[in-house]
């Protein structure tokens, strides 16, 4: 990939234009913002107008309300071989595309898990996205050669590319990000009118909950308008404990002691499931298993990336890192990724039912790297080669 254009010049694109400079790729500007957009030429992100012929990539940095008709246009103008986005919700984008009657096949979607609070091209960064998530969404009608693009941008920006279905992005992201970000504003807003008083002795805690509200509301307004079924579903389970937790609040102060201990009893198992539920987000639940490092040589034939991502996601693993060489026909190259290590076994027998063959493994604790044939079964924990047969 040698050209990209990037049309929308926030945070987000910008970052994503930085990230792609740095690496020697021409990148062409679109903004409907004049200021922004030579904002972002100006700290060498690259240069503003449309590209005089088609570019590799075309990345549409717009909110998601805006994603899909920004996509129909410039598929129209012919700007690009192959169009992705960075928009935070998943579906819409493909609902627009599909009654505007444009073609999906160059298209997938994309979200990369980073970001700023500040808003505009000032506050973007070309290393903003190393080592973070960036979700892919593919449907059955993207083509081979789009989802490569793809994967090529987000390895150019040093994130690791996590394969996801467009309704389960929304679903998840509901979950992860937007319900937080709504409780946030919601609990920021009774502070609307503390006193002086109350705020000076507010503490960390107060301070982290609100923190996420900051972010621009019509930015947020957007997003939640575009995911609101997923959203509102996450937001009744929330309000269900919320209701219970008041509930067992109340009944403290209740005269009946079994009344007041059943209470107790709500009120503590409430606070022992988000004490859970907060471990798994740090990453400390107990008997997490350690995660196991490997390489698989792939050729870029249909669905031949595809079939991985699903092998590894059956098992609970992730994809690190996609490097493919463009310039062979079909592209080869190597997929990193991680999985538990108590799944390495199942991960080889899925590899060779799927057509690779693992044929060397790196022992753990060895002084340098020494490779061996890898046996079946075999609890290795340190980084495995898989070629691909045929």
């Amino acid at each position: 990939m040698k050209t990209v254009a990037v049309v929308g010049t926030g945070a987000i694109g910008t970052s994503v234009a930085l990230a792609l400079s740095r690496r020697g790729l021409t990148v062409h500007l679109e903004d409907v913002n004049a200021t922004a957009v030579r904002t972002a030429e100006a700290m060498g992100a690259g240069s503003v107008g449309a590209p005089a012929e088609r570019v590799d990539l075309a990345v549409i940095a717009v909110p998601p309300a805006h994603t899909g008709p920004v996509l129909g246009q410039l598929q129209r103008r012919g700007v690009a071989h192959a169009y992705t986005d960075v928009a935070g919700v998943k579906t819409r984008p493909y609902d627009d595309l599909r009654l505007a009657g444009a073609d999906p096949s160059s298209f997938i979607g994309g979200h990369p898990l980073a970001g700023t609070e500040r808003l505009g091209p000032l506050a973007a960064r070309a290393d903003v996205f190393e080592d973070r998530p960036w979700i892919l969404t593919p449907t059955a009608r993207t083509a081979q050669s789009v989802l490569n693009r793809a994967l090529e941008l987000v390895s150019l920006c040093a994130a690791v590319p996590v394969i996801m279905d467009p309704l389960v992005h929304d679903r998840t992201v509901a979950r992860t990000s937007h319900a937080p970000q709504l409780i946030s504003t919601l609990m920021a807003a009774t502070l609307v009118d503390a006193t002086e008083s109350d705020l000076r002795v507010a503490g960390q805690g107060l301070r982290n909950v609100t923190g996420p509200a900051g972010g621009d509301p019509g930015l947020w307004r957007d997003v939640f308008t575009a995911n609101a079924d997923a959203l509102a579903d996450v937001l009744d389970t929330y309000a269900a404990d919320l209701g219970r937790a008041v509930g067992a609040l109340r009944a403290l102060g209740h005269t009946d002691g079994t009344v007041r201990e059943r209470a107790e009893a709500e009120l503590d198992g409430l606070l022992r499931l988000g004490h859970r539920g907060r471990a798994r987000v740090a990453g400390a639940a107990s008997g997490a298993p350690a995660a196991v490092r490997l390489s698989v040589a792939v050729s870029g034939r249909p669905g031949t990336l595809a079939r991985l991502f699903g092998a590894v996601g059956e098992l609970g693993g992730r994809i690190e890192e996609v490097r493919l060489e463009s310039a062979q026909d079909p592209p080869r190259g190597n997929v990193s990724l991680s999985v538990p290590r108590t799944s390495v076994a199942d991960l080889f027998r899925l590899l060779r039912a799927g057509g690779w063959t693992p044929n060397v493994v790196t022992l753990p604790d060895a002084p340098h790297r020494a490779t061996r044939p890898a046996g079946p079964g075999e609890p290795v924990a340190a980084e495995a080669r898989a070629d691909e047969a045929g």
